[in-house]
């Protein structure tokens, strides 16, 4: 095991797992292969009804969580059987699961009154679905645990958060067998969208699309100063984008781009925090964004496409932001970029790797033209492997593509078992009515001020969202926090939006930055010091959602389209400032006052408004005439005469 992924398994439980060998590695591999042939079925076929597709998937996930996730940290990692707890266990998940698929037809007739035996398999898989959670995603099963708690707690709670309580029958049925529990909207995402991306990630890496990122990233940005910095933000956006997650991202992507910029000649912590930044953005950049835009579109009740639109400029912004940061910082060290002989040829790249990209092609075509994201998602799948049939080279095989279907299944776990779990959060939170509870005590206490509640639901989404899957998070904060910000006249997209970018950018916000700690094992560095120039290098994240919150221009779509043209470009010039104040240079060596306007410019800038922009183009001007004759002095006179 390579020391990265070493890392990341002590950081996270989600990425250790157990190791099979003999026939029980047949077996595991052939279930993850079955359970991913069953996702694409279910989703190309649309024959099972919503509540039969989420419990079917339930069981694949229970069965599959046991047979790799070991129930302690020092349990054995390579195993020949099973242990016999796990069957026990497997067995119960198998019953809870299918006594659910057997018997909820006729519950509905009943007209949902339940039975001593519903009560008792009910019970049985909320406990199998919190050992799973305890195994996978430790932190969020304790999160879990204290909202199950407060179901029967509650009472006891002072003030406008207490309730009257709930029997054990109640809480059963609500969470078990109501439709905003365990088999509520979260599960729903994962068993349809999330899945079949995840999967569709597999596909592509399989097929040796990560490799043609990497190769055109370096034809676009490998010879400008900086250049291996630049092509680790293109390569990175483009595949956390696809796999949804940071950490995986930063663990797979960063072993070959941080020590690449290390090379070059920037600074360790630097390097990490680049390639943390540009991992965690992927999450919300379009046209994947991880798979968390399809549980936005879901919740929102629009076409997927809107969501896509609308993070084009927010996604555009937060790495334009980044890549001038990586460039001023090698003007300013004096950095290079990488000597033609180390990068391909544009022209060879595409002919011998372009046609890799034909997913992705068809992904947005389908998507465009009004077809479901699953559809759209089965037929890119499909698409992976003809396109990787269109050269020699590329060609995958019987063996690639069941490499690919298991890969997939294994990928999904963790964010399959947080979104089962999160449907006790989702179940609690509307059972009590805390949800209400919340909004109302958050408007009362900041007076229903935009900018203090926004400032609450931020730090709330990246608490929650600290150590756990993007779409899961992204899940979570929007359960509590959309709506505090929809009844302060939010429009629901930017409030959505909202929650999710700072969700995802609990990866790199301290003390629980697990990308950037992931990033600063790769490179040798402090993490604390990667963790904090993380932050600053992806501080348009941080301060961008509050201005399309108060005035959504800067999401297309939630305007007339004309309406975002003049705000996007001097958003643009805002970042550009931004950046240059960041690292201290646009035209030469800025010093701490010109620093400081710089900053001022950006925000101004970034700030969708006429008068905000008025006042930031004349600072700017007045910055850039100071440079520019700061610069004329630093020429040398005779280099001036000749």
């Amino acid at each position: 095991m390579s020391k990265e992924m070493e890392l990341v398994e002590k950081l996270d439980s989600e990425f250790r797992v157990r190791t099979y060998i003999g026939k029980a590695a047949m077996a595991v591999t052939g279930l993850a292969v079955i359970w991913s042939i069953f996702q694409i079925f279910a989703a190309g076929s649309g024959v099972f009804d919503a509540i039969s597709l989420r419990a079917w998937h339930m069981m694949f996930l229970l069965v599959v969580t046991f047979l790799l996730y070991p129930a302690t940290k020092k349990g054995k990692r390579v195993l020949k059987f099973p242990s016999v707890f796990d069957i026990i266990l497997i067995l119960l998940s198998i019953a809870s699961t299918g006594y659910l698929l057997a018997s909820y037809k006729t519950i509905v007739l009943r007209g949902g009154f339940l039975l001593l035996p519903d009560y008792i398999f009910g019970a049985i898989g909320i406990l199998m679905i919190f050992e799973a959670a305890r195994r996978v995603v430790g932190n969020l099963a304790i999160l879990a645990l204290i909202f199950f708690l407060y179901n029967f707690f509650g009472p006891m709670v002072p003030g406008i958060f207490g309730h009257g309580g709930f029997s054990v029958k109640r809480i059963i049925d609500y969470l078990f067998y109501g439709s905003e529990g365990v088999f509520g909207i979260a599960i729903g995402v994962s068993a349809t969208f999330v899945f079949l991306f995840i999967l569709f990630g597999a596909f592509l890496s399989r097929s040796g699309f990560s490799q043609f990122i990497n190769d055109f990233a370096l034809t676009i940005a490998g010879r400008s100063p900086g250049g291996p910095a630049k092509v680790a933000v293109i390569a990175s956006s483009l595949m956390g984008m696809i796999n949804g997650s940071a950490l995986a991202n930063v663990a797979t992507t960063g072993t070959l781009t941080i020590p690449l910029m290390k090379k070059n000649g920037y600074k360790a912590r630097f390097a990490a925090a680049v390639e943390a930044v540009a991992s965690t953005g992927g999450q919300f950049a379009p046209p994947i964004m991880g798979a968390a835009g399809f549980v936005m579109a879901e919740y929102l009740g629009v076409s997927y496409t809107v969501v896509m639109v609308a993070a084009i400029i927010p996604a555009f912004l937060y790495y334009l932001t980044l890549i001038m940061v990586v460039h001023f910082e090698a003007k300013r060290l004096g950095l290079k970029g990488l000597s033609k002989d180390n990068i391909p040829k544009a022209m060879d790249v595409l002919k011998k790797q372009g046609h890799l990209s034909l997913p992705l092609i068809v992904l947005m075509g389908m998507l465009f033209m009004g077809y479901t994201p699953l559809y759209a998602a089965v037929f890119s799948i499909v698409a992976c492997v003809v396109a990787s049939w269109l050269r020699k080279e590329t060609r995958m095989g019987l063996k690639d593509i069941i490499l690919a279907l298991e890969e997939g299944a294994r990928g999904a776990v963790g964010v399959a078992v947080a979104c089962a779990v999160i449907g006790v959060i989702i179940g609690t939170v509307s059972l009590t009515g805390l949800g209400l509870n919340f909004g109302y005590a958050v408007m009362n206490y900041t007076n229903d001020s935009l900018l203090i509640a926004g400032l609450l639901v931020m730090i709330m989404s990246i608490i929650l969202g600290m150590g756990v899957p993007g779409v899961a998070a992204y899940v979570i904060v929007a359960t509590v926090g959309v709506p505090v910000l929809i009844n302060l006249g939010v429009s629901p997209l930017a409030a959505h939006m909202f929650v999710l970018i700072y969700a995802c950018l609990s990866n790199i916000t301290p003390p629980v930055a697990l990308a950037s700690y992931v990033a600063a094992g790769i490179a040798g560095a402090n993490q604390n010091q990667v963790s904090l120039t993380a932050v600053k290098l992806g501080l348009t994240g941080f301060i961008l959602p509050f201005f399309f919150i108060f005035n959504p221009a800067l999401l297309l779509g939630a305007n007339p389209y004309s309406e975002s043209i003049i705000p996007a470009v001097t958003a643009i010039i805002g970042c550009i400032s931004l950046a240059a104040g960041l690292q201290g240079w646009l035209i030469t060596k800025a010093n701490v006052v010109q620093r400081v306007i710089f900053a001022v410019v950006g925000i101004l800038m970034i700030a969708p408004g006429s008068l905000t922009d008025y006042i930031g183009i004349g600072l700017l001007i007045v910055v850039l005439v100071w440079q520019w004759v700061a610069k004329r002095k630093l020429v040398p006179i005779s280099h001036s005469i000749n």
